[in-house]
């Protein structure tokens, strides 16, 4: 990995019924899934954390400031890559677990049990009660070079100029096993479809080959706070930077709208090298 920046996911979406869509623009049609359960972190957020005793929060402005101004702790300056997974299956964005107004009909359509500063532990890792509960295709996005962020970037044990490299070779041996343990659950897992997310490699090819996707900065954030413009999330009402559309990064950890839009095309319509064994909309055409 080259001198850039990058973002991970923690996130695992179970898709509950065959979907098609054949057109590559992000737009809302008709409903070709029943119901989408969305685990993870910040990074998939959809406002979680706005209901439970947390100091990691997104529900104040310049958050969501291109989402009609609006901000709903999604951290992010507008949607996030749930949504648009959400979208591009023609189902509304699954609401938060944790909002009070989170059940009857409205959970029909899935729940986003994400959460801001989530952790990996046993008791939250298990794949095979999802499968025994139901769920029968879900995605696993990888770990991007989390080495490239702002933040690690800003954290002093860096190079100048450059990526926390060991971190970036953690990430690369996880991932590895992650592609593997799918490979496991596959063969496991009869009438289930588990797919593998490259998001390590997507977001590498993006840093390297910025020009490509329209970015300009690729190893700042848009909120432009402390050490290489990128050292804590944003703070409240605080004024980011105006051509958002060219950064990679919103803040210290999360990507932009732009670059998620990205990232989720390559999840939905990737070849081999995005997504394994196949993407998210050949996954939903099996079973």
């Amino acid at each position: 990995m080259r001198n850039h920046i990058s973002s991970g996911y923690a996130l695992i979406l179970a898709v509950t019924a065959t979907v098609i869509l054949h057109q590559p623009e992000l737009v809302t049609g008709q409903a070709r899934v029943p119901a989408m359960f969305v685990l993870g972190d910040s990074l998939v957020d959809v406002g979680n954390n706005n209901f439970i005793a947390s100091m990691d929060r997104a529900n104040y402005l310049p958050y969501g400031i291109d989402l009609n101004s609006s901000p709903t702790g999604r951290f992010s300056n507008g949607v996030n890559f749930v949504d648009m997974i959400a979208q591009l299956l023609g189902i509304s964005s699954p609401p938060p677990f944790a909002d009070p107004t989170t059940k009857g009909n409205r959970i029909l359509g899935g729940v986003n049990y994400a959460s801001a500063a989530a952790g990996i532990l046993d008791e939250s890792g298990q794949n095979y009660t999802l499968y025994s509960l139901g769920l029968r295709k879900i995605f696993i996005p990888g770990v991007a070079p989390l080495g490239c962020t702002p933040n690690q970037r800003a954290s002093g044990s860096a190079p100048p100029g450059r990526c926390l490299d060991s971190v970036n070779q953690i990430l690369g041996t996880f991932n590895e096993g992650l592609r593997s343990l799918v490979d496991q659950l596959n063969q496991q897992s009869r009438g289930a479809i588990f797919v593998y997310g490259n998001t390590y490699d997507a977001v590498g090819d993006i840093l390297n080959n910025p020009a490509s996707y329209g970015f300009g900065v690729v190893d700042k954030a848009c909120c432009r706070i402390g050490r290489n413009q990128g050292q804590i999330t944003c703070m409240p009402m605080q004024n980011p930077c105006t051509d958002r559309s060219q950064y990679v990064f919103w803040d210290a950890f999360h990507p932009t709208q732009t670059a998620n839009i990205i990232l989720v095309r390559r999840a939905f319509y990737g070849t081999l090298s995005d997504t394994y064994p196949v993407n998210v909309q050949q996954m939903t055409l099996l079973y």
